[in-house]
């Protein structure tokens, strides 16, 4: 059985792995990642079109500068882009779901290793800390390669405006954009922080465990020859 210290230290890196956990699902199910208003010229007038969406779905409405506002309506991202000429929002789209799914993946795995840890002694070392600390690095390398993803597919891509023209049509020169990011995909920065928890966790009892066995080894590396041929 482990120790106290060692349950007590592997159990508060579980809870912050099943945070994170917690925190992905969360990410992925909201649609708050970003709202954008996109204006377009169209025949004497100009429009806007305020966007909000995420992964998978958002809602879009018009206005007119007439003052004239058409109602909400919702879309899903993946049917809104499978009728655009540009293949490489949609492709940047399902390689950050991927990114994701693969770091809930991760985070599920870490906080498996962890409860392990707190409720036994296991003998493989890839199953110790060693493991911890793979499973919540690659957690948070993929969390923040998908906070790069996205941002590059709605400024580079224009992502945006391809949305908008699925929203609406006779949409003609495109005059401007204004992009706002919402908390779906701020609280990515939780995952990273708890990630960074986890990590710090098992450090300082991994670094506590190594100097208790020096402590241990130094008696008899500083005994009198004779004592220990004796």
């Amino acid at each position: 059985m482990p120790s106290r210290k060692k349950t007590s230290m592997f159990a508060s890196a579980f809870c912050t792995c099943v945070s994170s956990f917690v925190v992905i699902c969360v990410v992925l199910a909201t649609p708050q990642w970003v709202s954008s208003e996109v204006r377009f010229s169209r025949t004497g007038t100009a429009v806007t079109v305020s966007l909000t969406y995420g992964l998978f779905s958002g809602t879009c409405e018009q206005f007119v500068d007439a003052g004239l506002q058409v109602s909400k309506t919702t879309f899903q991202v993946s049917e809104a882009l499978s009728s655009s000429s540009s293949s490489s929002s949609r492709s940047l789209v399902v390689a950050t779901i991927v990114v994701l799914v693969l770091a809930l993946l991760s985070s599920l795995l870490s906080a498996g290793f962890t409860c392990t840890n707190a409720v036994s002694n296991p003998y493989q070392t890839f199953l110790g800390p060693i493991g911890v600390y793979t499973w919540n690095s690659l957690c948070g390398v993929l969390t923040l390669t998908a906070m790069i993803l996205f941002p590059v597919n709605v400024e580079g891509n224009s992502l945006s405006e391809e949305l908008a023209h699925s929203c609406s049509g006779s949409l003609q020169e495109h005059l401007g954009s204004k992009h706002n990011y919402g908390y779906s995909y701020w609280i990515m920065l939780l995952i990273l922080l708890l990630n960074i928890a986890s990590l710090i966790i098992i450090y300082f009892y991994d670094h506590a465990r190594y100097s208790k066995k020096k402590e241990q080894e130094r008696p008899i590396e500083n005994a009198p020859k004779d004592v220990i041929l004796f």
